[in-house]
């Protein structure tokens, strides 16, 4: 039998003490942490579980109640929950117009809004406006006019003009509004200010100021 090197055999015997160690101390490592793993998933998970409320409004003339996930949009209450899809979701950014509605008497993008924050609300939406045997004034004007074309933000225009002609008659300047102690009038800059936050991609927007226009010559 060869004798061995002493440094040698001191050399393996820790090289192989090295690997074991260091083995062992990462199984230890991952047992330890396993169990905190664990329970910080499970308070993340809890952390995610939604708050859900209770909300009651009026939604073209018929009560409804829903329990929503408090960050539900009210364009998402209606188009989801109600199945209101005439309201469109455009860009949901508020910057499109297609999600217009009226709600207490004025025009909101409903993307924007959450719908538990329109507890007792009447709210207005294209399919309370008309229906195709009894059509609203603007959405015949807008047929007459061809106001549309491709109609994915037709909905809004319309809400948006039945409220916009809405605020003219009551009175209410907008920025364009010369002399703010005299009525306001409807005139073609009044009328591309006020509707400027409803946008038509197709560019039919000639068509929608004379629909506009022709209804408001026999309301305002």
């Amino acid at each position: 039998m060869q004798n061995s090197d002493p440094s040698e055999l001191s050399r393996s015997h820790f090289e192989i003490t090295r690997r074991k160690f260091l083995m062992t101390g990462a199984a230890a490592v991952a047992l330890t942490a396993l169990p905190r793993i664990g329970r910080g998933q499970s308070l993340v998970t809890d952390s995610l579980q939604p708050t859900v409320a209770k909300v009651a409004f009026t939604v073209n003339g018929t009560a409804s109640e829903l329990e929503l996930d408090t960050r539900t949009t009210l364009l998402d209450a209606l188009r989801e929950h109600l199945h209101l899809t005439g309201s469109k979701k455009g860009c949901d950014q508020g910057q499109c117009g297609a999600c217009t509605v009226i709600a207490g008497g004025r025009r909101i993008n409903s993307c924007l809004t959450l719908a538990v924050m329109h507890q007792g609300d009447h709210i207005t939406t294209i399919e309370g406006l008309g229906t195709p045997d009894h059509l609203h004034p603007m959405q015949a004007a807008f047929v007459k006019y061809d106001g549309y074309q491709c109609g994915y933000c037709t909905p809004g225009q319309i809400c948006s003009a039945v409220a916009m002609l809405g605020e003219i008659k009551a009175g209410i300047p907008s920025h364009v509004t010369a002399d703010l102690s005299a009525r306001p009038q409807l005139t073609p800059e009044e009328l591309r200010e006020r509707m400027s936050g409803n946008i038509c991609r197709c560019a039919a927007y000639s068509n929608i100021a004379d629909a506009i226009s022709e209804v408001a010559g026999r309301i305002v």
